[in-house]
């Protein structure tokens, strides 16, 4: 359990309204001391607006936890209703039977409870959440509760709280004798970098942390960003940080962790429907040399359609790849490059519909390592098309299509798309991704470090195959079948080809 290893008693980042989880930010102390003083000043009626998750609930409870002394507290939450079922639910939050009364005589049972109240020297505040979902009618009757009072002293005080929803309601002009009511109008904002900074440490200090801190700061300004400052987001991303990295043997949260959590969390690509792999033109077949056969991959005569084989995992093992029997073809007169307006357009609209840049090239030449960043805007991933085709030709590199043989094995090259890192790589082409991976491909690309910090997009990284894995498709061992390949020198079918190895 990862809450043992981080010496935490309790989830720090829960996502029920506990009150002591409260992190009194700027504009949530402010919220929460205006409201207390409007009860304190029995001033009629008071409003919190905030959007979804910044907290509302959880300052409310806050609220009641400090006037439960000397105040009678109703909570309400459940707002789509009629106005009869929204007394019927004050009444039965009092523990009042309401099986057979009528409206007027439920209106009377309120406001003796109202005066037993007073008598006994206690204010009545009666809060109601997520107000925004209230029809105009029950906003009105609201209103008339508003009128329990004597002669000097309102019997109750309301809290309506609510999204932005219910301050345009508010400001209609029909419920402008309510509006004119609303004596405090307090809002909530969203956190800035530092308050998420402190947020985090405030809740895991309340679950009982002690020590040094868990969240990078980079990751603590990543996680201010994609959240927004909400803390519901926070919290939940938090959570999956926390947890990805306590299953990655790692004590702090990096930002390469972030991502991953962040990747988990991403609802919209799994509602979307299935989109062709980047730059695919047409049916990709694969077709798989029999065992201890030496005819190459047999190759379909289809102009829309590039030959491919590819090694299977051995799945018995479920971390060494298998020598394979199939290979990958390649034609060794090509060369790859990025490509190229107008065709460049078709194919960048495909990255970005699909969600996903991965642009794999099978070899380069040594005197040319890298494309140019410049041809990738980091700020975006929609603006990755104008960059590219405001780019220069000369600006735009080509590489060898020949894979480098080590004596051990083959080198591929390949492009790193927008945060992915070398284990995003690792499982994608080979299936798998471990430590002694790990060293292979850092020692093949000197340059880098750490293997798990994000890549640049469209880094050249080395990924080591293993011995045979690619054949020229006009190779001799491959009499007659991979001959045909010639006929189709799509080079686009050959990343989308390439791209399809995985496992």
């Amino acid at each position: 359990m990862f809450l043992e290893d981080y010496g935490l008693r309790e989830e720090p980042f829960g996502m029920t309204p506990d009150p002591a989880y409260l992190y009194a930010s700027r504009t949530h102390s402010k919220a929460l001391a205006s409201l207390s003083l409007g009860i304190e000043d029995t001033r009629g009626f008071l409003a919190l607006i905030a959007e979804p998750g910044m907290g509302k609930t959880t300052l409310l409870y806050q609220l009641a936890e400090e006037w439960r002394d000397t105040t009678r507290t109703v909570f309400i939450s459940q707002t789509q209703c009629t106005s009869r079922e929204f007394i019927e639910y004050i009444l039965q939050d009092l523990g009042v039977d309401t099986r057979g009364m009528g409206f007027v005589a439920m209106h009377g049972q309120l406001n003796e409870i109202l005066f037993e109240e007073l008598l006994a020297g206690k204010r009545f505040v009666l809060i109601v959440d997520e107000a925004q979902n209230l029809d105009d009618t029950v906003l009105e009757t609201i209103r008339m509760l508003s009128n329990f009072e004597t002669h000097n002293a309102k019997l109750l005080q309301i809290i309506l709280a609510g999204q932005p929803l219910l301050a345009a309601k508010l400001a209609q002009p029909h419920l402008s004798q309510l509006r004119q009511r609303v004596a405090v109008l307090s809002h909530l904002e969203p956190f800035t970098v530092e308050e998420t900074g402190r947020y985090i440490e405030h809740r895991l200090s309340v679950a009982g942390y002690r020590g040094e801190p868990i969240f990078e700061q980079a990751s603590i300004a990543l996680i201010a960003r994609q959240c927004k400052g909400i803390p519901r987001n926070i919290n939940n991303l938090c959570y999956h940080s926390l947890r990805l990295a306590h299953a990655h043997g790692h004590r702090m949260v990096s930002v390469g962790v972030v991502h991953e959590a962040l990747a988990e969390l991403d609802v919209k690509s799994l509602g979307s429907e299935p989109i062709a792999e980047p730059f695919a033109i047409g049916p990709v077949k694969v077709v798989e040399s029999a065992p201890g056969s030496q005819a190459g991959p047999k190759v379909p005569k289809d102009s829309s359609s590039t030959p491919v084989s590819i090694p299977a995992p051995n799945t018995a093992s479920g971390d060494k790849i298998r020598q394979a029997s199939s290979f990958l073809t390649y034609d060794s007169s090509k060369k790859v490059s990025p490509p190229k307006w107008p065709a460049r357009s078709a194919a960048v609209a495909i990255i970005l519909l699909s969600g996903t840049f991965f642009l794999a090239i099978l070899g380069r030449s040594e005197s040319k390592r890298r494309i140019t960043s410049e041809t990738f805007d980091h700020s975006s991933d929609a603006s990755i098309g104008a960059e590219v085709a405001s780019e220069p030709e000369s600006a735009i590199a080509d590489y060898d299509a020949d894979p480098r043989d080590t004596g051990n094995g083959q080198v591929i090259t390949v492009a790193a798309g927008p945060q992915q890192t070398l284990k995003d790589l690792s499982l994608r082409y080979l299936g798998r991704f471990d430590s002694e991976l790990s060293k292979e491909i850092l020692s093949l690309n000197p340059d880098l470090k750490d293997a798990d910090n994000l890549l640049e997009p469209g880094q050249l990284i080395r990924i080591p195959l293993p011995p045979g894995a690619m054949k020229k498709v006009n190779d001799t061992a491959d009499a007659g079948d991979a001959s045909q390949g010639r006929g189709s020198n799509s080079l686009l079918a050959k990343f989308e080809a390439l791209l399809r190895l995985k496992k």
